[in-house]
């Protein structure tokens, strides 16, 4: 199992993250736990990233396969982010947290408020939340297409992981409050018009 862990750093009080190696102690046997500090401090640019895996027959034949592709050495510049980020990143971090929480609060209230047709699909963790847009009557395609020709929007369209997620889009809230507020105007005014 190769497990993304990328935003592992990113969870919202009341809920805690469980790296999926942890769950049992007999999948730390097959698992391969990928992180990185790529999301968490915003170093996607330097291609540095965080690879835990525990057999050591698995670490081995992983390495071999690494080798081969010529990319088995990180770059300086994002070994030393990473080590600062990780040695000194904490306040910053906990700030980000905060910002992303009150980013949520905002977004929830905003569709409460302002866009009770759409709702919020409650995250535990992560920047990128789901919006349940099921009762604008509209799904797959012509959801996005109303997203993007509309509401003159980029999201992520749910249809994209699947036919169960055809009534969704997902909105990145690690933005300044000012963009969210902005895109979420846009959005209201889309769906003003629809009826």
């Amino acid at each position: 199992v190769v497990s993304d862990e990328i935003h592992n750093d990113f969870v919202y009080p009341g809920f805690e993250h469980t790296v999926f190696a942890n769950v049992d102690p007999r999948f730390a046997e097959f698992t391969v736990t990928c992180t990185a500090p790529s999301k968490t401090f915003n170093l996607a640019g330097l291609q540095i990233s965080n690879i835990f895996i525990s057999n050591e027959t698995l670490r081995e034949a992983f390495q071999k396969e690494i080798d081969k592709t010529g990319y088995d050495e990180p770059n300086a510049l994002g070994a030393v982010a990473c080590e600062a980020a990780y040695r000194g990143g904490q306040e910053w971090l906990d700030q980000l947290r905060a910002y992303l929480l009150e980013n949520l609060n905002f977004l929830r209230a905003y569709l409460q408020e302002k866009i009770p047709q759409i709702h919020l699909v409650e995250p535990e963790g992560t920047y990128l939340v789901w919006l349940d847009c099921s009762e604008l009557g509209i799904s797959g395609k012509e959801l996005d297409q109303f997203i993007v020709e509309k509401a003159g929007l980029w999201l992520d369209g749910g249809a994209m992981f699947g036919p169960s997620g055809a009534d969704f889009q997902r909105v990145n809230i690690a933005c300044p409050r000012a963009t969210l507020e902005l895109a979420l105007d846009k959005l209201k005014a889309a769906v003003d018009n629809l009826g």
